[in-house]
């Protein structure tokens, strides 16, 4: 779907450039084949930026940008919407006891970090190179088949055949936590059972993980004091949150949009029993 078969995007009477949101789709991933989503998504994306910026010059706001990291400041247009949100949307922390109900509809959310012991067979190979991928995949196979038949054999197999330079130890890692291996090998790790193998090898930068969890800490549930701030910022900004939906979704009904979807900006309520 080309970008001349889509109807023009017009807020107030403002055409949004066609190239805009050529540039705004890039940031919206569609499914294979099918562009016209992702334009749609950047449509409606730009329909919100154009309504808030117009706002904003309607009620003669000046850009102000904030720095939003070294040396890297916030554009026009960002700081402009800032502002304007913060012009409208008053918000009142919560309540000590507001804050305390959420901790107490679940203290088991709020934990230490969890630790883990971690024993792994590495097939190393350059996830780049799609030959080397694939031949070090059937081998890294072939050894998590022979863990399969042989659970109690797994140290033995890792000092044997792992490339790792934990062989010597049976392919021991120790004690891991969140943000010490990668993504990939985390995310199989927080699938896992104590005692139990990845069926299937892990493939990270590295190559490919047969990985076993050996044991696991799960965390010290923390007291109230310890959290009550942090439960405190996440309510704040999911407040904030649900009033910038809301606060939207009353400029678009006051608006004349067309080439994009109104739907599209109905807020979310909140679901008994979502988190924070």
């Amino acid at each position: 779907m080309t970008a001349s078969l889509l109807p023009p995007l017009v807020v107030n009477g403002e055409t949004v450039p066609q190239a805009a949101i050529a540039a705004e789709a890039q940031n919206h991933p569609a499914p294979k084949g099918k562009p016209g989503f992702a334009w749609r998504k950047a449509a409606n994306a730009l329909a919100v930026r154009t309504l808030l910026l117009q706002e904003a010059s309607r009620q003669g706001l000046e850009p102000e940008p904030a720095e939003v990291g070294a040396d890297r400041f916030e554009t026009d247009e960002e700081a402009l919407i800032r502002q304007l949100l913060e012009t409208v949307l008053e918000l009142d922390s919560p309540t000590e006891q507001a804050v305390r109900t959420e901790w107490e509809r679940d203290p088991s959310r709020f934990r230490t970090p969890p630790l883990w012991e971690v024993s792994h067979i590495l097939v190393a190979c350059d996830p780049r190179d799609e030959c080397n991928r694939t031949m070090a995949q059937a081998r890294a196979r072939e050894l998590a088949a022979r863990v399969g038949d042989n659970p109690h054999d797994f140290s033995r197999i890792a000092a044997s055949d792992s490339d790792c330079n934990s062989r010597a130890t049976g392919g021991k890692l120790g004690q891991v936590g969140p943000g010490e291996t990668s993504s990939e090998f985390e995310a199989a790790l927080r699938k896992l059972s104590e005692g139990d193998v990845t069926v299937e090898p892990v493939l990270t930068r590295h190559g490919w993980h047969i990985i076993r969890l050996d044991a696991i800490d799960e965390g010290a549930v923390l007291p109230f004091e310890t959290v009550r701030q942090k439960i405190s910022d996440a309510m704040e900004k999911a407040a904030w949150i649900r009033k910038a939906r809301f606060y939207v979704q009353q400029l678009v009904k006051a608006a004349e949009i067309s080439g994009a979807d109104p739907s599209a900006f109905q807020p979310q309520a909140k679901r008994s029993g979502d988190p924070i």
